[in-house]
């Protein structure tokens, strides 16, 4: 499933190939529909957004509960890492599979909770318009329920005919490059190692899957990679979580958010709003899954620590308000508000 599925669309002659490419998969192919984005502006879907363009396509609906804001997050993470070139030489767009709910300013609302700059649009159009562009793309589900819509996403070039399907649980490093490298310029290198010299693939553990899978798009355990500092945090960090949190109330928060949410459970809102109202999704995960996601943790903050010279005592009770501020697991005690983030620092001997 994480392997991409490279459609063929191109003749062995390099000569041929561009010809081939625009003329099959050109404006003879693609509709060119009508759909406005976010900021009100008409435009369209062929001539104005894919043509002669390397873009990465995707559905969603604004009001998903689980497969949408993972995916969102997993381009969200892309698109910082190609954030210099985003509406320059790629093309971000996620198209609502809801157009009656997600109207332009539900649509405005959503970009602005994932803090989407330049070179991604949320688009909205007429429903069979897009249900026809979902099957063009190869990216129709054959329930017309919302809720079992195909989580896939695609990315290409239109102007080589070269299009690639991927899903959101593939890492954002892999994802960028193939938008920032190999559908600009792809070609095929010859290798001459041999398969008996690679290196042995490390196993991952259940809980390091999961999270690498459902949760690093989101959350990080520890600092963040370089590459990521200056992107906005879309969840806490979850280093020493276990410490800082009930085991049960954990649990049952990776299992069911959304419940823990209508249900008005202060943490859960108080988490809500810190995070700038974009909820954690339930990702359909079991007890066995959040207990193993939390063994994982804590073995990487445990690792962290060691790594940095930290030191971590376990709190006797957890301290946190219902605005979701909370102490860190080895402070001394100190006058005034307890802290907003809970923020690693590599000198001294506490964390912060």
């Amino acid at each position: 499933m994480l392997s991409a599925i490279f459609i063929c669309l191109l003749s062995e002659s390099e000569g041929n190939e561009r010809s081939s490419a625009t003329s099959q998969w050109g404006a003879n192919y693609f509709p060119d529909y009508s759909l406005t984005n976010h900021r009100g502006e008409s435009v369209r879907f062929f001539s104005d957004l894919i043509k002669d363009k390397v873009v990465v396509i995707n559905f969603i609906y604004t009001s998903c509960p689980d497969a949408c804001p993972l995916e969102t997050s997993r381009l969200r993470e892309t698109y910082a890492l190609l954030a210099d070139r985003a509406g320059k030489d790629v093309f971000f767009y996620s198209i609502t599979i809801d157009p009656d709910n997600d109207t332009v300013p539900v649509l405005k609302d959503y970009a602005e909770r994932w803090d989407v700059g330049s070179g991604w649009d949320f688009l909205t159009g007429k429903e069979e318009e897009i249900t026809h562009l979902r099957k063009k793309l190869g990216l129709l589900s054959d329930s017309t329920a919302l809720e079992d819509h195909q989580v896939n996403m695609i990315m290409g070039n239109q102007r080589t005919g070269r299009w690639i399907h991927r899903t959101p649980f593939e890492t954002a490093t892999v994802l960028a490059e193939h938008l920032g490298s190999w559908l600009h310029n792809y070609k095929f290198k010859k290798v001459g190692n041999d398969y008996a010299e690679a290196p042995e693939i490390r196993k991952l553990s259940d809980g390091e899957y999961l999270f690498r899978t459902r949760c690093a798009s989101c959350h990080t355990i520890g600092l963040r990679p370089s590459t990521l500092q200056s992107a906005p945090v879309v969840g806490p960090d979850l280093l020493g979580v276990g410490v800082r949190r009930d085991e049960d109330w954990l649990v049952r928060w990776i299992c069911e958010p959304d419940v823990m949410i209508a249900e008005g459970d202060e943490l859960a809102l108080s988490l809500l709003k810190a995070y700038n109202n974009i909820p954690m999704p339930n990702l359909q995960l079991r007890e066995a899954d959040a207990k193993n996601l939390l063994r994982y943790i804590a073995d990487e903050t445990n690792r962290f620590l060691k790594a940095t010279n930290h030191k971590q005592k376990r709190p006797t009770t957890a301290k946190v308000d219902v605005e979701g501020k909370v102490a860190c697991p080895n402070c001394e005690k100190r006058k005034g508000p307890i802290l907003k983030k809970w923020i690693p620092q590599r000198k001294g001997m506490v964390i912060h």
